[in-house]
């Protein structure tokens, strides 16, 4: 090879390098703290998550790190308001079968919610949440989750008695304007397929365990006269103008829990208006009846690590990857990671 050209290849070779070394400097870190909605807009700075669950509260169920349903509506009852699927959600009242006979139950649930926030370089009202509402971005966040569109009349709660108790009282699932509904499946990954064959071989006659996720939300942008900037600046703790809201509503779930509800708030920088605060919300009602499933796992020895509420918390050897099968706290974390990276991208 000659000089000039080992020159211009070693110059290319260093370029590249700067550029991907400056990529992943300009990508998200998470900072775990105390409570996001008490740090200062001040106290932020650019490239940083400050992110908070309660997988660590020690008011909480010690064994789960998850609230109680009935206790986050007394004790946190701004978070139930607007964190549910709609303001007076209830836990379900199903039916079951026992002895043959249907009778009423409740189904009990848990309550896992994680908040971030994030500064953005750009004025509030400059960014369009509208592009989140779109099949190929929601490809974008997570590709191993697989999406379509549906209708309204696809909409279980809408048109299916058994999930009667996730229909909206004020209006029908996904026939709200500028709305995207989707179907989503996700399959399981790495060893709990494998986990889940042999507890559903164990457990015979017992309903059997799914290796896919699948589950139905409606995701759109609130539309101005909707938004209440009263309330929202309650549940962000900042007093500026509300901007902008993204929601997704996951009503219908195939197993290990009953809704979600990811909430996403734009205001400007007190400081700055030429910057913008991100709010991001998740919350997500578990059944408790999965949490309490232990004694049959555990009294198999190759099955002890697949407990219910240790691979729902990401403590299991059978937990892997990026994604739901990696448990709510990481798969939380880089869903909010992706949203901040799209939303700073977008400048």
């Amino acid at each position: 090879m000659k000089a000039s050209s080992l020159r211009w290849s070693l110059i290319a070779l260093a370029a590249f390098s700067l550029s991907i070394a400056q990529s992943r400097a300009e990508a998200f870190r998470i900072e775990d703290v105390p409570s996001v909605t008490a740090v200062p807009p001040a106290r932020m700075k650019a490239g940083t998550i400050f992110f908070s669950d309660r997988a660590g509260d020690k008011s909480e169920n010690g064994e789960t790190g998850l609230m109680r349903f009935e206790d986050w509506a007394r004790v946190l009852p701004q978070e139930k308001r607007f964190l549910s699927l709609f303001p007076n959600y209830k836990e379900p009242m199903i039916k079951v079968s026992v002895h043959g006979i249907e009778k009423p139950y409740t189904e009990k649930l848990h309550m896992y919610v994680a908040k971030a926030r994030f500064l953005i370089a750009k004025p509030a009202d400059a960014i369009d949440l509208g592009r989140f509402v779109s099949l190929d971005v929601l490809e974008t966040l997570d590709a191993s989750i697989k999406h379509k569109r549906i209708t309204a009349d696809q909409a279980r709660p809408n048109v299916d008695p058994q999930s009667a108790h996730n229909r909206n009282p004020d209006r029908r699932w996904c026939e709200a304007p500028q709305t995207l509904c989707i179907e989503s499946r996700y399959p399981l990954e790495g060893r709990l397929p494998v986990g889940i064959r042999l507890a559903n071989k164990l457990e015979e006659g017992a309903k059997k365990i799914s290796e896919f996720m699948e589950f139905q939300t409606e995701i759109r942008v609130l539309p101005k006269q909707e938004i209440d900037q009263q309330g929202l600046a309650s549940l962000t703790n900042l007093d500026t103008p509300v901007a902008g809201v993204l929601e997704q509503n996951l009503f219908e779930v195939n197993q290990v829990m009953q809704f979600g509800k990811l909430l996403t708030v734009l205001q400007p920088d007190p400081a700055d208006r030429t910057k913008t605060v991100a709010s991001v919300f998740m919350a997500l009602g578990v059944e408790t009846d999965v949490l309490q499933q232990k004694k049959e796992f555990a009294n198999v020895p190759v099955l002890r690590n697949l407990i219910p509420v240790q691979v729902l918390m990401g403590r299991s050897s059978f937990n892997t990857g990026n994604s739901i099968s990696a448990g709510l706290p990481d798969y939380v974390r880089h869903r909010i990671r992706a949203i901040a990276e799209m939303l700073e991208k977008s400048r």
